[in-house]
């Protein structure tokens, strides 16, 4: 290679699968033009995280899986040096591509028991398979952040919860499960994105945290991860004023962080892999194009995720690079590509994913992850002869027809009601309905998993619950978020709390027969809550 094909190599350029055939062209026109190294794989450009807070419309295309496996057939097919193949799919190809598999949340994975560990193994090796099979090689996955603020507007679920050893060991077990199946991940988002409450999509999150604060808290997983030569970490657009002489610099851009913090005192020389470089807190900081690429590359970044200005940061990197530094990143880079086998001869063909091997690893995920909120003895209340006379099923945000009723099923005759939206509450007869009952058994089916108004919860709805539990003997069955119990008023009122976390047709079975058959609950809160 030139020394510019060599700086290539640092570029992963954003690719969308439902994208049109000029721009694929154009991703060709870069592979062969530029010796770029790798990919980074979304579903199209109005889901890129940035421009997705816009609302633009995504337009959803169940041909997305057939259209990413022809893709990376066909950018191949351009390269002169193999491409690593990458895409974020913390839950699964499902985060990115319609009609496959999806896994849970990281949050739900933090609720098992230690003794369940081996559920999250399986889910990175069922992912890492999943991904093979669609010819990705690298996920940019998992977090490593840890859940210290509830308030966190983009990690939240995304986290395996709120202790430090937890979120390690949880993380390395998802990486570890990926890696025997030979797919490449990726701690982040360095030094630790979770104690933030701004979106470093859309601005600059600052820590305000010191060095020996972060070595006590938000290292310790990147510290484990280390240990345990974990093929790469990334870094995240955040400040952090105490490790750059007070000054807010995002850590991509700071040698302090990346250079003297993870390479010298934490020993790391692995592979170093930017946030994207299209995020608004550091995509407008550089009126040159290519400036950005280069002070990314010289803080210390390896691989230039998201790249926008492939050419100009190019040039600019050869510029001012030494080729000892070009030659370190190069090797680490390639190291990677050795290892996801992309110089093999004779790769295996791996056959499509399994949904039934999804569905099984979810359900034995909600049997153990089913975590008592509050319980006293809702199984016996429900079933009481007393109360099943004058009982209530109330499902909200979702028709009747749930798996959770469905279950139920027979076993629990009695009324149904449902509040799919707000109107229902001004449209419907459901307050009065709902009156001569005493026991109401309430499934809330949490619309988002983001904090962003109220997890979507309407305030009428809330207002509804609140003097629902005031009124009422309430039993609350969640299928979401858990931080969405924050603000829901009067929970102290109900009789019980069962945390489902996801709405998943297995989670909802399983809630239903943990019920039934009055089973104990396996799993924890993996976050702190306030007021509950």
């Amino acid at each position: 290679m030139t020394l510019e094909q060599k700086i290539g190599q640092f570029f992963f350029p954003a690719v969308f699968i439902n994208d049109t055939e000029e721009n694929i062209q154009e991703t060709e026109r870069l592979i062969r033009d530029y010796n770029i190294g790798g990919l980074t794989f979304f579903h199209s450009r109005a889901s890129a995280a940035t421009n997705y807070e816009s609302k633009k419309k995504v337009e959803f295309n169940d041909d997305s899986y057939q259209r990413l496996k022809d893709l990376i057939i066909r950018y191949q097919k351009c390269a002169t040096t193999p491409l690593l193949m990458s895409i974020d799919a913390e839950w699964g190809l499902a985060m990115r591509v319609e009609k496959t598999p999806q896994y849970p949340y990281a949050i739900t994975l933090g609720a098992l028991p230690e003794r369940k560990i081996d559920l999250i193994y399986e889910v990175g090796k069922q992912i890492g398979l999943d991904l093979k099979s669609a010819g990705i090689h690298y996920n940019l996955a998992p977090l490593a952040d840890i859940n210290n603020n509830p308030n966190n507007p983009v990690i939240g679920y995304r986290s395996f919860g709120s202790n430090k050893e937890k979120v390690a060991q949880y993380a390395l077990e998802y990486l570890r499960g990926m890696s025997d199946v030979g797919i490449l991940g990726c701690l982040k988002h360095f030094p630790g994105h979770g104690n933030t409450s701004v979106d470093s999509h859309l601005g600059l999150p600052v820590l305000e945290e010191n060095l020996e604060q972060l070595l006590e808290n938000e290292l310790v997983p990147f510290i484990k991860g280390i240990e345990n030569q974990v093929d790469s970490i990334m870094i995240g657009h955040l400040a952090v004023p105490a490790l750059n002489d007070g000054k807010e610099t995002s850590a991509t851009l700071s040698k302090n962080i990346i250079e003297s913090l993870l390479r010298e005192r934490l020993g790391y020389d692995g592979l170093i892999i930017s946030d994207a470089l299209n995020m608004h807190s550091v995509s407008k900081l550089y009126d040159t194009k290519g400036q950005l690429e280069w002070e990314a590359f010289n803080a210390g970044n390896d691989v230039l995720c998201f790249a926008e200005n492939v050419a100009e940061g190019i040039q600019e990197i050869l510029k001012n690079a030494t080729p000892q530094r070009i030659e370190e990143s190069l090797n680490r880079i390639m190291k990677c590509k050795q290892k996801a086998g992309l110089f093999e001869e004779n790769k295996t063909i791996v056959a499509d994913f399994d949904f039934k091997i999804t569905s099984d690893l979810n359900r034995k995920i909600a049997d153990y992850c089913i975590t008592d909120i509050k319980d006293k003895n809702n199984s016996i209340i429900v079933f009481d002869a007393k109360n099943r006379e004058r009982l209530a099923k109330l499902s909200v945000y979702k028709t009747i027809e749930n798996p959770f009723f469905t279950t139920l099923g027979s076993f629990l005759p009695s009324p149904e009601y449902a509040i799919e939206n707000a109107d229902d509450l001004i449209n419907t007869s459901i307050k009065e309905d709902l009156t001569p009952f005493d026991t109401i058994l309430v499934s809330l089916f949490v619309p988002k998993a983001k904090p962003l108004n109220n997890f979507d919860l309407e305030d009428s709805v809330l207002e509804f619950l609140g003097q629902l539990f005031q009124t009422k003997k309430c039993i609350l069955y969640v299928f979401g978020n858990p931080y969405a119990l924050q603000v829901i008023p009067n929970l102290d009122k109900t009789i019980g709390i069962v945390e489902m976390y996801q709405d998943f047709v297995e989670f909802q079975e399983s809630a239903a027969e943990q019920l039934l058959e009055d089973k104990k609950a396996k799993g924890s809160l993996p976050v702190s809550l306030t007021g509950i």
